[in-house]
């Protein structure tokens, strides 16, 4: 893993230092996803089939994170969370 610093500009433009965007040429399409307080960057070429899947799944998640942080959370058995989850 390789870990840089940076800063946004008055402009909200954020510079990728050039040790991480050897493979990003000028044009390059990148997929931004802010989660709570992290944000994370793809290249849009490498994105797989799995995408559309994976940011469901994260919004289902954080959707059930707040229900359970307003009292509302779902008691269950193990086999029966199981199979709920298989339905995701």
């Amino acid at each position: 893993m390789e870990i840089a610093i940076t800063k946004m500009s008055s402009k909200g433009q954020v510079v990728i230092p050039a040790d991480l965007r050897a493979d990003i040429k000028e044009g390059d399409k990148i997929v931004i996803i802010k989660n709570n307080h992290q944000l994370i960057m793809k290249k849009a070429s490498n994105l797989d089939k799995n995408l559309a899947e994976d940011l469901e799944f994260a919004k289902r998640t954080e959707e059930a994170l707040k229900r359970i942080e307003q009292g509302k959370g779902t008691r269950m058995e193990f086999d029966d969370f199981i199979e709920e989850m298989k339905k995701w």
